[in-house]
Formats: C-alpha cells, sequence, structure tokens
C-alpha cells in the first residue's frame, strides 16, 4: 500500500517561507538577471573592439602605403605648361621629343611621319602620325609626357589595336608652328 507523505507546517511558518522565497526571487530578478545581461554585454562589446583591433593591425600598413601615396605631390599633378609655338624649321625637334617620350614610358616608336600636305602655305599647325606599339598603362605614362610638350596643339585621333602579342597605338598629333 502507498502510505501519503504529510507535512505538518504551521500556518505562520508558512507564510514566512513563501515571504523569503518570494524576496529571493525578486532579488535575483531584479539584481541577478540585469546584471547577467550587462555582462554578457560587455563581453561581445570587447569581442568586437578585438576584431577591429585585429583588422586595424592588418590594414595599418595598406594605410601607410596608401598614405605615402597621397602625400607624394608629384605624382597627382600632371603637366600643364604655357603653350607656345615652334618655328617652322625646328619641326624635326617634335619627332626627337615623342621618340624620347615613348622611350621613357617604355613603348617602342613604330612609325612618326609628318603630314607634309598641312605644312603647305600659312599653315600655323603641322600633323604628325605616329604609332607605336606596347602595353596600355605605358600608352597612359606616353599621354601625361606629351601634356608637358608646350607646343603640342591638340591630338586629333587614337586609334587602339589589341594584337596577341602587343597593342597598337595610333595617333594623329598637330604641333603649333610660328
Amino acid at each position: 500500500m502507498m502510505n501519503k507523505f504529510n507535512i505538518n507546517i504551521h500556518q505562520n511558518s508558512f507564510w514566512y517561507i513563501v515571504t523569503y522565497s518570494g524576496i529571493i526571487f525578486l532579488f535575483v530578478l531584479v539584481g541577478i538577471f540585469p546584471l547577467y545581461h550587462y555582462n554578457s554585454n560587455l563581453i561581445d562589446k570587447n569581442k568586437k573592439l578585438k576584431n577591429q583591433i585585429e583588422e586595424q593591425k592588418e590594414l595599418g600598413p595598406a594605410y601607410l602605403t596608401l598614405l605615402k601615396i597621397l602625400n607624394n605631390k608629384d605624382l597627382l599633378i600632371l603637366p600643364n605648361p604655357e603653350k607656345k609655338t615652334i618655328p617652322r624649321g625646328e619641326t624635326g625637334k617634335f619627332q626627337d621629343d615623342i621618340r624620347t617620350i615613348a622611350g621613357r614610358a617604355g613603348l617602342m616608336t613604330v612609325s612618326l611621319t609628318p603630314d607634309l600636305s598641312t605644312l603647305a602655305g600659312s599653315s600655323t599647325s603641322l600633323l604628325h602620325n605616329v604609332v607605336l606599339k606596347g602595353e596600355f598603362a605605358n600608352f597612359r605614362k606616353m599621354l601625361i609626357g606629351l601634356g608637358a610638350v608646350p607646343y603640342l596643339d591638340r591630338i586629333e585621333e587614337i586609334s587602339i589595336l589589341q594584337n596577341p602579342d602587343y597593342m597598337e597605338f595610333r595617333m594623329k598629333i598637330w604641333i603649333a608652328l610660328k
């Protein structure tokens, strides 16, 4: 047979137990749970800060490299000389200048021919047909170098042809004459 378990507690003692249990429950609810959540939030923020510090350590060298590039003022300034003209007898100077600029840029000059029909009469400019070959990045350097030529009037046409081993650049360049 089954015996019933019977606990005899005085009524005042029962109310003391309920009251003290309620006080302990309120202490846990009001004091310990918020403190637990506060500590877990601090731990999460600490982890985020550690991750940010690691990112900064990894990106630091790249940032310093970018700062050095930005502080180098020479790279940011494109040449823009005052426009001048060249005497008709010195038009061969342009061929020497363009070969020098192409050589510095890493391009090979294939052909450089003046269009003598543009020289006839009282023309104030002379057309040169230029063919170069090399890499596209070097062509950019070439254009920057051409910007430094004070007697360059304008570039009329640029044509780029991709070949299997190299790129070919064709340009029509006008120079200003006296």
